[in-house]
């Protein structure tokens, strides 16, 4: 697909394009596109999707110029997160948590369509590359049910898999040695409530954030309960976890199932609980793509760089 677009000031050509026409390539790197300029049009080709983003974003770039006298590199970024998104976010998007004044939406046409599936669905699948918000976002829903009373509980897991690399006896008691695990999930929650609530909720239980072999035996109501890096789960592991929800609660299973730390020929939980539970319909499966990742810019690239033939790159 082409698109070519006129300026609407070309007097501002060289404050839109930035430093070298550094706006442009990073434009052309995070949409995918080849992009070319002359006078004043640009002129966007490559895929349909790719083209649109592309497309929006300058506009968004150009709306910025009309009400400021500077466009940096940081802008940019902003109005990329904001051209990604399916639609300016309504006020019914915004998860409110406890940190004043923070709102948090989804920030991606997948993102919105993750985020809807935990509020319709009792359990919920999402799988995706690294920094398209799995975790952040079901945190993110969880904190803000637990903030309206629609839950009493979150529970946090992870399985304690080391991601290939040996770490031998980590010294402490056991709360210091699985905390490495679990740091992304402590990470996540830090962003959305003070250090002092997020500590007198881990004591009164109303939060938890285990390994997943604490999860045995028990049965979870009036809770959402998050289980993390979901492809490093055994079948047995999943089984297991999937059998805890109860009365009242929903659950989120997240993972990369492109990639796995077991130990090799073990089957990933979150592939066979995917092809096994996929036609029942109360259950949600949402794919993030790179497209939703809402990481640093280069996150983006990393990722096509290792989707890509080995030596493609060349």
């Amino acid at each position: 697909m082409e698109l070519t677009v006129t300026l609407d000031d070309p007097q501002h050509r060289v404050l839109l394009f930035g430093p070298a026409d550094s706006y442009l390539r990073l434009l052309r790197e995070v949409c995918d596109v080849h992009i070319s300029a002359r006078d004043s049009r640009v002129r966007f080709s490559g895929t349909q999707e790719g083209v649109s983003y592309a497309a929006r974003t300058l506009e968004l770039m150009q709306d910025h110029l009309k009400r400021a006298s500077h466009l940096g590199r940081e802008d940019v970024h902003r109005l990329l997160a904001e051209a990604a998104a399916p639609e300016a976010a309504k006020p019914e998007q915004y998860l409110q948590v406890y940190v004043h004044g923070r709102r948090i939406a989804p920030r991606s046409p997948g993102q919105l369509r993750y985020m809807q599936a935990i509020q319709r669905k009792d359990l919920v699948f999402c799988t995706g590359p690294a920094g398209t918000g799995k975790t952040y976002l079901a945190v993110a829903c969880a904190v803000s049910m637990l903030k309206r009373n629609q839950i009493r509980h979150i529970v946090l897991a992870r399985p304690a898999v080391e991601a290939g690399e040996k770490l031998g006896f980590l010294p402490g008691d056991l709360q210091a040695k699985v905390n490495p695990y679990l740091r992304p999930l402590f990470d996540a929650l830090g962003d959305m409530m003070d250090y002092t609530q997020t500590k007198r909720f881990l004591l009164n239980d109303i939060i938890e954030v285990i390994p997943l072999a604490f999860m045995r035996g028990r049965t979870l109501n009036d809770a959402l309960v998050i289980l993390d890096e979901a492809q490093n789960t055994t079948i047995g592991q999943m089984l297991m976890f999937l059998t805890r929800l109860g009365h009242d609660s929903k659950m989120v299973v997240t993972g990369d199932d492109s990639q796995t730390d077991l130990e090799p020929g073990q089957a990933s939980g979150l592939v066979d609980a995917m092809a096994r539970l996929r036609k029942i319909r109360d259950i949600g499966f949402v794919r993030l793509t790179k497209a939703d990742i809402v990481r640093h810019r280069l996150v983006q690239s990393i990722v096509r760089a290792y989707e890509a033939p080995r030596g493609a790159q060349a």
